[in-house]
């Protein structure tokens, strides 16, 4: 069975700017998915797209955001992917689930959300604390709008409080890091294909 995931960056850093932390975070995800056979087939950097404010799925004129949840839908994995700012997950990633809030009130007939069948996991990065919380806010969104979380859904790393080493620095990935981002991978490429054989009844 042919899996495929999306990758989110919700990065505050523009495509022209510096590496990204949450760019390395997915690489360590992308390598793990690829050894379950999972095609991470694109990371989108959404701060470079115009996504409007808005709880529906077009916004008007010059809304990205439904380019965007087509190819969010077209995938069975989704990639959460963001830095933690002030103790949370970033503004670029909450305008992200505000959109996909429109998923509540597009149900089918049976009653199912176009997110049902979709796997999400996090990749969460920092200099602080706040990847549990940061995970939590994730986690609580997705699961409203219909997304299915695996067990260990996330993968994370937070630096040393106050300090100034990123995650993109590390001369090496953390063993704590690789092990964590290979069972994310495993476990919700296991889901994905189950939920794929035998989607929700609604």
């Amino acid at each position: 069975m042919t899996l495929k995931a999306l990758a989110l960056n919700c990065t505050l850093k523009t495509g022209g700017q510096e590496g990204s932390s949450t760019d390395a975070m997915i690489a360590v995800l992308e390598k793990a998915f690829k050894a379950d056979k999972v095609e991470v087939t694109e990371t989108v950097r959404v701060v470079d797209l115009n996504i409007t404010p808005g709880v529906t799925s077009d916004e008007g004129a010059g809304d990205e955001w439904p380019a965007l949840r087509t190819k969010i839908l077209a995938h069975d994995i989704l990639i959460f992917g963001g830095p933690i700012w002030m103790g949370q997950v970033s503004s670029v990633a909450k305008r992200v689930l505000e959109r996909m809030d429109a998923f509540l009130s597009e149900t089918d007939e049976q009653g199912r959300m176009p997110s049902y069948g979709k796997v999400a996991v996090a990749a969460i990065v920092g200099n602080e604390d706040g990847a549990h919380f940061s995970s939590a806010q994730l986690f609580q969104a997705l699961n409203d709008v219909g997304c299915t979380l695996p067990a260990v859904a996330a993968c994370y790393w937070v630096g040393e409080a106050m300090g100034s080493t990123d995650f993109v620095d590390l001369k090496r990935t953390p063993q704590k890091v690789t092990e964590s981002a290979k069972m994310v991978a495993g476990n919700a490429a296991h889901l994905a294909k189950l939920l794929k054989k035998t989607p929700y009844p609604g």
